[in-house]
């Protein structure tokens, strides 16, 4: 067991309770609106052990797929290659560092912030993918067929052996995943 839940509650909502073992993938939906962010930041904290909680017993951290933010003098002076991003966030050693280059016109060359939405998503997936097998992620600012990609994507490392927590806003997945959990408004 990886994250053992007894369940989660704040003064705004609760989370029932649920295990995380290796090769399952949990859908947490939280519904989409104006608190979609904090609960969720709040929730991945938890999660990939950076916030204890009485409630949750994490034996071993996952890491959160962080969105990439690139700083706005950086950006417009000396802009992030992918081919740099992939040095300082991913294991080069791993099949999933060069991933990403399997999209024909991504090169070391091409700057992260000329990515859309999909592949953007994707470059950070893979450096934290190549690093473990035990993320939270979500599927923010990507399409539907984005978003059903990076889904397949993960379902493959966890059919290997891999764990997952998707923070969603929709129940699309609820009939595509390990175990469907939804949080409860107080």
């Amino acid at each position: 067991m990886l994250i053992e839940n007894k369940g989660i509650k704040t003064d705004k909502f609760k989370i029932p309770p649920f295990d995380l073992n290796e090769g399952e993938i949990i859908v947490l939906h939280l519904f989409n609106g104006q608190h979609f962010y904090e609960t969720e930041m709040f929730l991945k904290d938890i999660f990939c052990g950076k916030t204890i909680d009485e409630n949750v017993v994490v034996s071993k951290n996952s890491t959160f797929v962080e969105h990439f933010i690139e700083p706005k003098l950086r950006r417009l002076f000396y802009p992030v290659t992918v081919g740099e991003y992939l040095k300082k966030n991913a294991d080069l050693n791993s099949d999933y560092a060069t991933k990403i280059y399997e999209t024909e016109w991504i090169t070391e060359k091409t700057k992260v912030n000329t990515l859309a939405g999909n592949p953007r998503r994707l470059l950070s997936l893979y450096a934290t993918l190549s690093k473990t097998s035990n993320i939270v992620f979500d599927v923010v600012g990507q399409d539907p067929k984005g978003a059903e990609e990076t889904y397949e994507i993960v379902k493959d490392v966890v059919k290997n052996g891999g764990s997952a927590i998707l923070l969603d806003g929709f129940e699309d997945l609820k009939n595509d995943c390990t175990k469907y959990i939804e949080l409860q408004w107080t």
